[in-house]
């Protein structure tokens, strides 16, 4: 049975009716008080909230038809007057000004929801999870996109001297030249769904994204990354904040053994890079696992220390739970839709993509709150299914469900088909992206000039520096 918190229309009830409880149940205490709405607007905070929601679910085949059929079904689902506006034009008016209090507050209620309705799937191994990876969204190809988005252009020098097949060079240069938006996204390994993220020009850094994102972390959070997140600026910054860290090393990562008295049989290593000894700053010590992946041995390097805490199979298990920030971005892009975005301005894309994300997070929570009273799983738990049962309704909304159709019917039914695939490996499918393994990492000895510069830094053994 259903939570008593999820609002629920008893009897035969139209879709609209069904709708309007859902958006009932994303709405409540989101806290909107820091908002000033003038005299006579036509809009409320929590309408626009609904509306925009709607709009992100909808797969009518424009913005503009998705907005209008939005309108349509939180109006009769609420009854609000027919004064609220009417025009997308006004609408996108309204999200401007408002999008970052609403958002802001949407964040902070689903944070909430998360770790209390879903508190058995909030921790992994003891710890808040949460993977990061960024990818990039494709825009229309605008005059607005193009000057805020795409990077700047840089001919090569075949191309200045005149050399070389010039249609070709201008192909690639217009290619490179496509206005795409990144994002970086935070993901919660135990629940599957967002957490946070950050969009930008399609140069952004992720790394540095993930620096502004650790702040909303809880305390004792571990990061999972792969091996683009690397760096000592970073993960000083992860455990300053007393945040603790798991990501893959490669070749472009050199770390040492023998700086304290622990020995490498002890599974411990430090990064100090040059820069940051010269500057006294002490090295950050982890500990190494190495897992054999498919293909190619995999290194791992965490701040939690203590094997009794985190063992070398939880962190390889949560390794592979990394997985799912990829399977998000599929879902996001292909189940979503979202893999080209419409908006032909720069600030509407942005509240495009922010609304959407917002949407899918809305939806899933909706979604696996609903269905963790039936002891599903979130690994089990369909994204094409939960949005087939939430677009079924919007496109039926006027009329009542016949038996086994309503909208919390067809969220029982969003459960992943337990039988087990074969394995894909061996077909032959062109794949676009052919990236060499990370490699091992480079494991170096102490030298004496850093023996040296660590007991300058402290009396204390060096791997307590920042153990």
């Amino acid at each position: 049975m259903p939570h008593q918190d999820l609002p629920r229309v008893t009897g035969p009830a139209a879709h609209h009716q069904d709708l309007g409880a859902v958006l009932d149940w994303i709405t409540a205490g989101v806290d909107v008080s820091g908002l000033t709405v003038r005299a006579h607007c036509s809009w409320s905070p929590r309408a626009l909230i609904a509306i925009a929601l709607l709009w992100a679910w909808s797969d009518e085949p424009t913005l503009g038809e998705r907005f209008l059929a939005a309108r349509k079904i939180v109006l009769r689902a609420w009854g609000l007057p027919c004064s609220t506006a009417a025009t997308y034009q006004a609408f996108l008016k309204r999200l401007q000004a408002w999008t970052g209090v609403l958002v802001a507050a949407l964040v902070l209620a689903f944070r909430r929801r998360m770790q209390e309705d879903l508190a058995e799937r909030f921790t992994v191994a003891g710890f808040a999870a949460f993977g990061v990876d960024g990818s990039r969204l494709q825009l229309p190809r605008t005059a607005s996109n193009q000057g805020h988005f795409a990077r700047p252009s840089r001919r090569s020098a075949k191309a200045k001297s005149g050399r070389g097949n010039a249609r070709a060079q201008a192909a690639r240069r217009k290619k490179a030249e496509d206005p795409q938006m990144w994002l970086t996204t935070m993901f919660h390994l135990g629940t599957g769904l967002p957490w946070d993220w950050r969009l930008g020009p399609t140069d952004s850094s992720e790394r540095e994204h993930l620096r502004q994102m650790s702040d909303a972390l809880p305390a004792e959070a571990l990061v999972v990354a792969d091996a683009g997140f690397v760096g000592y600026d970073l993960w000083s910054t992860l455990r300053q904040g007393g945040r603790h860290l798991l990501v893959r090393v490669g070749s472009n990562v050199r770390l040492l053994k023998q700086l304290g008295d622990a020995r490498v049989h002890d599974g411990l290593v430090w990064l100090w890079p040059d820069h940051a000894a010269r500057r006294g700053q002490p090295p950050l010590v982890l500990r190494l696992i190495v897992a054999q992946g498919p293909r190619h041995p995999v290194y791992l390097v965490t701040s939690v220390l203590d094997e009794a805490r985190l063992p070398d199979r939880a962190v390889i298990e949560l390794y592979r739970l990394r997985w799912g920030i990829e399977l998000f971005y599929r879902h996001f892009k292909q189940t979503f839709g979202r893999r080209k975005l419409r908006s032909q301005r720069a600030e509407n894309a942005e509240l495009e993509a922010t609304w959407s994300l917002v949407g899918l997070w809305a939806m899933g929570l909706h979604g696996q709150v609903e269905l963790s009273y039936d002891a599903i799983p979130a690994s089990s738990i369909s994204v094409s299914g939960l949005l087939r049962a939430y677009r079924s309704s919007l496109r039926e909304y006027r009329s009542v469900p016949e038996p086994g159709e309503s909208l919390w019917d067809r969220l029982r039914q969003a459960v992943i088909d337990p039988y087990r695939r074969s394995s894909k490996t061996s077909r032959d499918y062109p794949r676009k992206k052919h990236e060499r393994a990370p490699g091992a990492p480079q494991i170096l000895s102490a030298t004496a000039l850093d023996l040296e510069r660590a007991e300058e830094l402290s009396d204390v053994h060096p791997e307590r520096l920042t153990a």
